[in-house]
């Protein structure tokens, strides 16, 4: 079982210090704001489940690999996702452009 994470942790001085140092910058909102980071808290949360959980790996640079390649081989073309009517976001992104450039 996962342990449960509060959102202000998201939000706290030293996490903003830690991207700042890595030279990251947070996309977030205020706090409370309880609709800016619910996709971002979602997808993290998949990525976690479906992949962080279930190996190791020795370096940062395999990490990032492994990373990439499950947003940009699986993620992104196969995952369907309810709340785009169960498309892939390859998928919703194409059926949408496809309707935006025939409007």
């Amino acid at each position: 079982m996962r342990p449960l994470v509060e959102s202000s942790q998201y939000t706290s001085w030293a996490f903003g210090q830690r991207l700042r140092t890595a030279g990251l910058l947070g996309s977030m909102g205020s706090i409370g704001d309880c609709f800016d980071n619910s996709m971002v808290e979602s997808f993290f949360g998949t990525l976690q489940l479906e992949l962080l959980d279930r190996q190791t790996w020795t370096t940062r640079q395999e990490l990032a690999n492994a990373i990439f390649e499950y947003i940009e081989a699986w993620y992104n073309p196969h995952r369907r996702h309810s709340t785009i009517g169960m498309l892939s976001p390859v998928q919703f992104e194409r059926e949408h452009t496809t309707h935006a450039i025939a409007a």
